[in-house]
């Protein structure tokens, strides 16, 4: 027999056993309130039909074929900048050449005139004055010898460019150059040896270069013809 006062006590200590904790020692959920005292159970058993067995005689005896792999399905990533080939053509120019040639005559009413020369397939950017030191000595080119330039890529002004393709033609334009004089440089020496060998073999140099100075640079208007020159001591170079 269980006395009264222990009867009483066990069912409230069952009841107080039973009770939740306050709210702010329940731990944090997702779609979980505290306000409700009602609570939502989920069951874990998978549905129905999910893990059934199947016996021998449903499993299919040939085996299950893949569909086969493309490798034209997979799409590639398209590049924000495409890249152009080298061999891809040029874009044709924006004028056409009979409109730069009625531009010729504005381009010859500014002066002064620039020209891009090319002597012996050195490019020399020149205009009218100009003193130019040539990396080489000219032969058969005696002071006061006119040379008159024919190879040119570029001439232009102030506000206009007129570009070749490759090269300016000579009717357009006309150039000349007068040989200055001859300068040589500083004579230099060089003292060679070898190893293991007392000589000393001492080589001297003293290179001279050709000076031309520009006299004359135009450029003709569309129809006008350059001046003939009569003279033998005019050399043509380019």
């Amino acid at each position: 027999m269980v006395p009264r006062t222990l009867s009483r006590i066990i069912p409230e200590f069952a009841a107080a056993s039973y009770q939740l904790p306050p709210p702010f020692l329940l731990p944090l959920r997702r779609h979980l309130s505290t306000i409700s005292t009602s609570t939502t159970t989920t069951d874990p058993s998978p549905p129905p039909g999910a893990y059934t067995s199947r016996s021998p005689s449903e499993i299919p005896s040939h085996p299950i074929e893949s569909p086969p792999f493309n490798l034209q399905s997979i799409s590639k990533p398209t590049r924000r900048h495409p890249q152009l080939s080298r061999r891809s053509p040029l874009p044709p120019p924006t004028a056409p050449l009979s409109n730069s040639l009625s531009l010729l005559s504005i381009l010859a009413a500014q002066p002064p005139h620039y020209i891009t020369a090319h002597i012996h397939a050195r490019p020399y950017l020149l205009t009218l004055g100009d003193t130019l030191r040539l990396p080489f000595r000219m032969p058969n080119a005696p002071p006061g010898t006119v040379i008159r330039l024919n190879r040119a890529s570029m001439l232009g002004s102030r506000d206009f460019t007129f570009r070749g393709d490759p090269w300016v033609d000579e009717k357009f334009w006309q150039a000349r150059a007068v040989v200055v004089g001859v300068e040589g440089e500083p004579m230099r020496v060089v003292k060679k040896t070898k190893r293991r060998q007392r000589k000393v073999k001492t080589v001297k140099s003293k290179m001279k270069f050709t000076v031309l100075r520009v006299t004359e640079l135009r450029v003709l208007p569309e129809g006008e013809e350059a001046a003939h020159e009569s003279a033998e001591q005019v050399r043509v170079t380019g």
